[in-house]
């Protein structure tokens, strides 16, 4: 979070085409949505939607597999290489040579894979669309189900990645992306199955959560997991009542009395909710 906090927490904002929400637990219809009230009483909210479409695009990319940490780096310089005044980028990355392309985004992990995939998905983008340009419009004014279907055909590019960019650079309301932490925490609370992939998790949070409401829900619950609901050591290990979500929480696949933890899918009380 920034030392610039906003008085008031809004879910999208006029600038990105999203919705002002309210959170209040007390209102909510179903329990995942009480869970993302609460966490609008824990965060400020970000603006979604406004980003360029192919450098989130590319953004999201370079993040697989690895921390923000590492690969904020690495598009900064992918950026200030390729990047300029008058200089379409989806252009740009198309010539690039593949090892210099890898070389700067050397930060970000997994760097020659990233490279090929990224090039392969800017000829993509001048190929089906003439330009980064043309590919933001596409994202930003077509319906999301035709934008993500169209997505998911890229190589490399994944429910996630296809999530991010509906989100981020389309602004569009009811998307809720799951990454390993959203994956981990929904099953965690018993909202989604215990053994749920990320797709029936996304289906089960856009299901229950409002759409107005989705978008924050996703960054919010990335803040969650890694201040209070990491993979190894949640917070209610050591104090059940450090967790803002103890009592909304099933604790599947956690045990406080043995310290051990465990992927949900792995709990035993797991089976026994079929």
């Amino acid at each position: 979070m920034t030392d610039e906090e906003p008085a008031v927490n809004i879910s999208g904002g006029t600038a990105g085409g999203g919705i002002t929400a309210e959170f209040d637990p007390a209102t909510a219809d179903t329990r995942a949505e009480e869970i993302v009230d609460r966490l609008g009483e824990l965060y400020w909210q970000k603006t979604y939607g406004g980003r360029d479409a192919f450098t989130c695009l590319v953004r999201t990319i370079l993040s697989q597999n690895t921390s923000d940490k590492a690969s904020q780096p690495a598009h900064d310089a992918l950026i200030e290489r390729y990047d300029g005044e008058g200089i379409d980028l989806a252009e740009s990355l198309a010539g690039a040579e593949q090892s210099i392309l890898a070389e700067t985004i050397q930060p970000a992990g997994l760097y020659n894979q990233k490279s090929e995939i990224i090039i392969d998905t800017a000829e993509w983008v001048l190929e089906a669309f003439g330009s980064a340009a043309a590919f933001d419009e596409f994202v930003k004014d077509e319906d999301p189900a035709e934008v993500r279907e169209t997505l998911l055909e890229v190589r490399g590019v994944g429910p996630k990645t296809a999530d991010c960019v509906l989100l981020f650079a389309g602004g569009r309301g009811g998307v809720f992306p799951v990454d390993t932490h959203v994956h981990r925490i929904y099953r965690r609370l018993g909202i989604a199955p215990a053994d749920a992939d990320h797709e029936a998790v996304r289906a089960v949070l856009e299901r229950e959560v409002p759409a107005e409401k989705c978008g924050f829900g996703h960054t919010a619950s990335i803040q969650f997991g890694r201040e209070y609901c990491s993979a190894r050591k949640p917070a209610c290990l050591e104090d059940p009542e450090a967790c803002p979500m103890a009592d909304l929480c099933e604790q599947v696949g956690v045990y406080p009395e043995t310290g051990e933890v465990v992927d949900p899918a792995e709990a035993p009380e797991a089976e026994t909710r079929g």
